[in-house]
């Protein structure tokens, strides 16, 4: 089931954590939660559920299934619950090549940069720098209707900003300058040049112009550039060696790292995250090969998705990010219980503060040009799950580390 949350293929490369979010709700036996209210859902959220244990045999048969399925190269998968820790390593970080792929190498992690954000975000509203009842338009006020806009809308996706990803400039550009160094405010200028989706606080729509907009903010209130933000508030009292936040003029990735690989462009996908079918059948045959984006400047993702993450670090940021290592008691409660579904119906994807809930987990999914992942951390049943893939998306429109992180939900949690 698709939404309106990202119909590009760039919308849904930096925008999949909201539709990540509404294909994992239904995995587990909590997914009946539907309720309109935070409560409601944090009531869900807190509950402890009997955990079908999995081994590695298991684990490794849904993450190959997945790949070959989906023409995946190479994938890493981690696992942890109280039964143990479990690791698959999938595939080839080269296609062509025997390059096996590890956990401390490097990916582009798009949408889970979002959680960084926001946190920092929060940190600088409990240090008394920012209110989340604040009006955009006190720190931007070149914002359209800003002075209706509040930061904890921005922070929840119900601004109703318009959403510069779905822009066919931007995807125009991304196929035809992939080196082109976006400033944040050129990526305003695309959102605010195109009408709201609806009256602030009135609706949902995942916007990564919310973000960007929280990164500037963040960048003028703590006065440094936000790669120095992420390193001193985040990265270092984490200990989080391998994650990094580049400037806009650096499109290399760390060593070691994979390649990633995308089939078709950006155009392609403009209006339908699937290829056509004969793009598709061309590359289940083998006679369409995916195109190697790993050096695409991310700049166009910014504050929204630029992150870069190995599988171990994600582990421990997803960790501290729902168990409370990061903000005060209070706010952090106040943060879970911000994430509220989307839409009335039921399975209908579940976001707060920079946070999304995917059936028993909190966390957040991110995908760019050649990498797809997914973290999730249940707090309750002490279980952690982590994947990543290096080509996104799929030919037929799917998210590869999605896919393989539904099934692997559903096997931990049985219905």
């Amino acid at each position: 089931m698709r939404t309106a949350l990202g119909r590009s293929s760039t919308v849904r490369l930096i925008g999949v954590a909201a539709v990540a979010a509404l294909v994992i709700t239904g995995c587990s036996s909590d997914d009946s939660d539907t309720g309109s209210s935070a409560s409601a859902t944090t009531s869900a959220a807190s509950t402890t559920a009997m955990l079908q244990k999995i081994d590695d045999a298991a684990l490794n048969d849904i993450v190959a299934g997945v790949a070959q399925d989906l023409q995946i190269p190479g994938a890493v998968a981690i696992l942890e619950t109280p039964d143990g820790n479990l690791m698959v390593k999938y595939g080839t970080g080269t296609r062509g090549q025997n390059s096996p792929v590890d956990t401390v190498e490097h990916v582009r992690i798009g949408s889970n940069t979002k959680t960084m954000t926001g946190t920092v975000i929060l940190q600088l509203t409990q240090e008394g720098k920012i209110a989340l009842t604040d009006p955009v338009s006190k720190f931007r006020p070149d914002v359209p209707n800003g002075d209706n806009i509040t930061i904890e809308q921005l922070l929840n996706m119900r601004s109703g900003l318009f959403n510069y990803t779905e822009t066919p400039q931007l995807n125009e550009a991304l196929d035809n300058e992939p080196q082109k160094q976006w400033k944040p405010d050129e990526l305003l200028a695309l959102a605010f040049a195109n009408p709201p989706y609806f009256p602030p606080g009135q609706g949902y729509h995942y916007s990564n112009t919310n973000t960007v907009l929280l990164g500037l903010i963040a960048e003028n209130l703590d006065s440094k550039p936000l790669p120095q933000i992420f390193q001193s508030r985040l990265f270092g009292p984490l200990g989080l060696t391998g994650t990094s936040f580049p400037g806009i003029a650096d499109s290399s990735l760390p060593a070691p790292h994979p390649q990633g690989y995308v089939y078709g462009t950006n155009m392609d996908t403009l209006t339908d995250p699937a290829l056509p079918e004969a793009m598709q059948t061309a590359a289940k045959d083998g006679t369409l090969l995916p195109n190697d984006v790993t050096g695409v400047n991310p700049s166009w993702a910014w504050a929204a998705g630029a992150g870069i993450s190995t599988a171990d670090d994600l582990v421990t940021w997803v960790q501290a990010l729902v168990g409370g290592k990061l903000l005060d008691a209070e706010l952090q409660e106040q943060r879970l219980a911000s994430v509220q579904p989307t839409g009335p119906d039921e399975g209908s994807a579940q976001y707060g503060w920079g946070m999304a809930k995917m059936g028993p987990m909190f966390g957040h999914t991110g995908e760019l040009p050649g990498f797809n992942s997914f973290m999730g951390h249940d707090p309750d049943n002490e279980v952690t799950l982590v994947v990543w893939t290096n080509l996104a998306p799929a030919a037929n429109g799917q998210d590869p580390a999605t896919a393989m992180a539904r099934q692997i939900i559903g096997k931990i949690y049985p219905a």
